[in-house]
């Protein structure tokens, strides 16, 4: 698809993120589209490849407060969103917060901890708020997760429930840089790590401002329906035994929205869906076994639907 200009405040934030990271820049880019869009990011990927410098390089660039949670098989949910704890001086219980309560967190290998501990992360996702011995506590605005996890096949992984797959707005992968590019990262291996010296480009009041103006981007009825189309299509396909929800609707249209908004658009079209649908959708559909059996990945399954609902025309304005 043809790339538009970009807005200039994103591309700052793009500019500051490349000090660290190199030919990662659709990852940064589908990082802010979630961000920007109050959703979340599952990230897969073998170790290695800097995920955890990518989320570290974006805290940096919107000044937010960094947690990171290392997920072992021995992580507790209380470990996760914090505990109350009996102080006998006051003779009453104090809630000490988790490292959940924080701006932008990074949920590390988080396939390698339980389903428990994995779903204490659910109501934060999704309500942003977690409660503890029956008290209710929000957690910071904005409230972003980006969360890792190693490939299903290496041992010592539990796969993620259904229910905490969805609260995810996009899954992707990063994937191994090329040899220019690893190249460059062992040049700047030798120096000092850069990440030390990002400074932010706009605080988390300017944060705010942005994701409220994301709201207003314009979403066309023939859009919608085109959105509706493609996910609709998830649920009689021959290769899914359960397709996607309503929400996988709600999150393929606010990540257009944030998409349209980095591009400098006020308006979505339909090349912003046909991109983004292979990130918001795959993770959101149950293949068949035969469909597994003979090798089709979700995001072919995608891919292929994408391909075959008809595209609106008419030119998408307000």
């Amino acid at each position: 698809m043809v790339k538009e200009q970009i807005n200039p405040t994103i591309d700052k934030i793009l500019a500051n993120i490349e000090k660290v990271m190199i030919g990662k820049r659709d990852v940064a880019e589908l990082s802010l589209v979630a961000l920007l869009a109050g959703g979340h990011v599952l990230l897969e990927d073998v170790p290695g490849v800097g995920k955890t410098m990518m989320v570290r390089a974006l805290a940096k660039s919107v000044n937010a407060s960094f947690r990171r949670i290392q997920f072992t098989p021995d992580l507790l949910p209380s470990d996760v969103t914090g505990v109350s704890i009996y102080n006998p001086s006051e003779m009453e219980f104090q809630f000490r917060p988790g490292p959940l309560m924080g701006n932008i967190i990074l949920a590390d290998e988080i396939n390698r901890t339980s389903p428990k501990t994995q779903s204490a992360l659910l109501e934060g996702m999704e309500e942003a708020s977690v409660t503890i011995d029956g008290v209710t506590h929000k957690l910071q605005k904005p409230f972003f997760v980006m969360a890792t996890q190693n490939p299903i096949e290496y041992e010592g992984t539990y796969p993620l429930p259904e229910a905490q797959l969805d609260r995810f707005l996009l899954k992707m992968k990063m994937g191994y840089p090329d040899l220019h590019e690893e190249m460059e990262v062992l040049n700047r291996a030798q120096r000092i790590p850069p990440i030390e010296d990002l400074y932010p480009v706009i605080d988390l009041d300017g944060l705010r401002i942005l994701q409220e103006e994301i709201k207003d981007v314009y979403v066309d009825d023939t859009i919608k329906r085109y959105i509706v189309d493609i996910v609709n299509r998830t649920r009689g396909h021959e290769s899914v035994y359960l397709g996607a929800s309503p929400r996988g609707s709600i999150a393929l249209m606010k990540a257009a929205q944030a998409y349209a908004f980095i591009y400098d658009r006020d308006y979505v079209v339909p090349d912003d869906i046909q991109y983004l649908a292979t990130f918001v959708l795959p993770h959101r559909i149950i293949l068949k076994s035969e469909a597994k059996f003979e090798g089709i990945s979700a995001e072919e399954v995608i891919s292929r639907i994408v391909a075959r609902v008809p595209v609106p025309v008419q030119r998408f304005v307000k």
